[in-house]
């Protein structure tokens, strides 16, 4: 039964509407200082249907930027623009938590501001091309290993910009510990090959991360925290393998802090998936990813079979905004413009319509 996904669930403090959640996507629409445009506010509550919207990548610091494009969470000028995301989400019925995303060595000296450093668990070069701010794709620099002064810093900067998130009345965050960006780093043998308190064992590779989920949960309350992880990924260089045991640890040491949830990138289920739906006390999101199929037959049997309680869609958010009601209704979806993705502009972000019948339904609301 698809109904399922139609439920309300409660995660952490709020109550979402149904099970499907908008997945993070990288729109590549903020200015050069970090600043979402106007027309952000009404990309998001075009698709407050989502049970929850988590937001595109966002940066806690200026030196954690690694795409041109991407907004920040970490002055003034950013949490203004966030906040009224927020409202205009909120005055929609939905729900949002902002993705926090430090990229790591997965970046250009470019982007960043003089004197900092693209920065990694250990100095070990992806072996792709990066973007520099002028759009010129070149190789990925060598990255410099963090000191524990530096890892502290970093985790400063993600509390820091939690307590935007929530003071700019954004429902909480999700830290991005997948895709190859730094989080990730920390947890793969082939990033990480430190031999201090940060690496080695399964649990000192699993430490920052859990430095780092603990810091914020301090700052603005664990029910307001989600992780996102992707175990095997392979994207953004990464050899993710052996090192299952590692991600064991983690929810083993995040178990006691009772984050609002676990969001899972998979490309296919495994017995560690499995193990880590079992040992999770939480929210458990499951999301098929960018080459996994999403459409509501694919997606519903992971909740209906209890794999998991949430599922995180994102293309089809894209071009359906108001995907939930065409699923509900069995209504054709809108194909997406790949072109569009990262163009900027509200071309393919904002102008996207709903489904006339949804249309006919809201205009009928406003003249009873």
């Amino acid at each position: 039964m698809t109904s399922v996904l139609f439920d309300p669930w409660q995660l952490g403090r709020i109550e979402l509407a149904n099970r499907v959640v908008m997945a993070p996507m990288t729109r590549n629409r903020a200015d050069e200082d970090g600043v979402l445009p106007d027309s952000a506010a009404t990309y998001y509550a075009q698709r407050a249907g989502a049970g929850l919207i988590v937001t595109e990548g966002s940066q806690p610091s200026a030196a954690a930027k690694g795409y041109p494009g991407t907004p920040g969470i970490h002055d003034d000028r950013q949490e203004q623009a966030w906040a009224s995301v927020a409202t205009a989400v909120h005055d929609a019925g939905g729900r949002i938590f902002c993705q926090l995303m430090h990229t790591g060595r997965i970046g250009h000296e470019s982007l960043i501001p003089a004197g900092a450093q693209v920065v990694a668990p250990s100095a070990i070069r992806a072996d792709l091309e990066v973007e520099r701010a002028d759009g010129v794709m070149v190789p990925a620099p060598e990255p410099t290993a963090l000191d524990e002064d530096g890892i502290a810093r970093i985790i400063e900067d993600f509390a820091s910009a939690a307590e935007r998130a929530v003071r700019a009345g954004l429902d909480g965050v999700e830290l991005h510990g997948a895709n190859g960006y730094l989080l990730h780093q920390f947890l793969s043998p082939g990033t990480n090959q430190r031999t201090d308190r940060y690496g080695g064992s399964p649990a000192n590779q699993a430490r920052f991360v859990v430095e780092l989920a603990r810091a914020v949960s301090d700052r603005i309350g664990a029910d307001r925290v989600g992780l996102r992880i992707s175990p095997g990924g392979q994207f953004n260089d990464m050899a993710d393998h052996g090192n299952e045991e590692t991600y064991l640890a983690l929810v083993e040491q995040l178990s006691e802090l009772r984050l609002a949830y676990l969001h899972s990138l998979r490309r296919r289920s495994s017995p560690l998936h499995q193990e880590l739906r079992k040992r999770w006390p939480t929210t458990y999101v499951l999301n098929t990813g960018y080459m996994g199929a999403s459409e509501i037959d694919d997606v519903a049997p992971l909740v209906t079979e209890d794999q998991a309680d949430l599922v995180s869609v994102g293309r089809l958010f894209i071009s359906n905004p108001d995907l939930i009601h065409r699923w509900q209704h069995g209504l054709d979806r809108a194909e997406w413009d790949e072109d569009t993705f990262f163009t900027g502009g509200d071309r393919g972000y904002t102008d996207y319509p709903a489904h006339p019948s949804l249309q006919q339904h809201l205009d009928n609301r406003r003249t009873s």
